[in-house]
Formats: C-alpha cells, sequence, structure tokens
C-alpha cells in the first residue's frame, strides 16, 4: 500500500537527503521514526475512517511540504541552532498527526475551541479527549526517540513533549480560521511546527 503518491515520494527523498547530509543520521534517524509512525496511526483502525470519510490512506506532496519543510530548514541551520528545534518541531507535527487520526475516533463528538459546541468529527479547530491522548502519545513518542537518538536527558524529553503538545494546540487554534477559508491544513500544520521549534530554541537547553 503506497502511502505518498509520486510527487510526494520524490520531495521526501529530497528532505531525507537534506537532513542526512547537513543534519547527517540523527536527523534522519527521527524523521524516519515520525514516517513509521505517522503510517501506523493512520493505518489504525482505517475501516471506520472509512466509513466516516476521513480515511487518507495516499498523501501528496503538499503534506509531505508542510511536515518536512521546516525540519530540513532547521537541519540546514543546526550548526547555528542546534538540535533542540528540530526535535521540537518533529515532536509538535507528531502530536498534531496522533491528535488527527486518533481523535477522530472518539465516540463522542468534538468541541469546537471556538464556541465549544458539537462538530462533526475531523473538523479543523475541534478537539477531543481522545484526540488530547493522542496528541500527547505522538509527542512523548518522539521525546523517547531522541532520548535515543540525540541522547536528550528526561528533562530535555520531558520540555520537547511540552512543546509537541503546545504546537498542536496551536494548531488547532488557527484551524478554526481554517474552517473559516482563511489557510489550508497544510499552513496549520506549518504553523504547528513552527511553535514547536520557537519552543525548541528558546526554551530548551
Amino acid at each position: 500500500m503506497r502511502v505518498l503518491d509520486t510527487k510526494g515520494i520524490l520531495l521526501a527523498l529530497f528532505f531525507g537527503l537534506i537532513l542526512f547530509v547537513f543534519g547527517g543520521i540523527s536527523y534522519l534517524a527521527l524523521m524516519l521514526v515520525f514516517f513509521f509512525l505517522a503510517i501506523i496511526v493512520t493505518r489504525y483502525d482505517h475501516e471506520l475512517k472509512r466509513e466516516l470519510g476521513l480515511y487518507e490512506h495516499e498523501r501528496g506532496w503538499e503534506n509531505v511540504l508542510s511536515n518536512g519543510l521546516l525540519p530540513s530548514i532547521l537541519a540546514l541551520l543546526s550548526p547555528l541552532t542546534g538540535p533542540m528545534p528540530f526535535i521540537a518541531s518533529m515532536a509538535a507535527v507528531t502530536a498534531d498527526k496522533f491528535g488527527s487520526e486518533i481523535g477522530v475516533l472518539d465516540p463522542k463528538d468534538p468541541v469546537s475551541i471556538f464556541d465549544l459546541k458539537p462538530v462533526k468529527p475531523g473538523t479543523s479547530g475541534a478537539m477531543s479527549m481522545l484526540g488530547s491522548i493522542g496528541s500527547l502519545a505522538g509527542s512523548c513518542s518522539i521525546s523517547v526517540a531522541a532520548m535515543f537518538v540525540f541522547n536528550i536527558n528526561p528533562s530535555q524529553a520531558f520540555m520537547i513533549t511540552l512543546a509537541g503538545v503546545l504546537g498542536g494546540m496551536f494548531d488547532t487554534v488557527f484551524g478554526v480560521l481554517e474552517e473559516k477559508g482563511i489557510g489550508t491544513k497544510g499552513t496549520t500544520n506549518f504553523i504547528c511546527s513552527v511553535v514547536g521549534a520557537l519552543i525548541g530554541y528558546y526554551f530548551i537547553k
């Protein structure tokens, strides 16, 4: 089963090359962790997602761009910034991915953060209990992986987890604008990764 279309595969390979050349094997390894986690969480209970009309079995280059552009830039800047912005940005996009894919499986409808009214599963700018738990699990997964890949300490891993969750929350906030026709899923994903990176740069040492 293909998870990316042809353009998505080519762009992913390009970003992977940048990560490896400028960041090293650790940067590429953490991106691969995200990639495989994304496949697993997307496939999880995919039959129900298909019934809901929310199953995206093949992603395009836009999705790869929104999730891979900033991490690749951070790999280029790593001699100046260090690895924390990169790790935190990956935690944020993983938190968002888990929150979205797991949240739609909540038996209760999510609520809009704008007016706290129930909305359809998959609506941008909405939150559910299961989605929030999924977001935390996704961010924590990257933090744990970074402890092995980047040899960060538990305190740093804890802060990375928080950065990822906060990034995912900002994705939800900007998702409200997306529902109003301002921006796209790609732009909210990118903002999510930027928030994570900024927290990683300024607050995690």
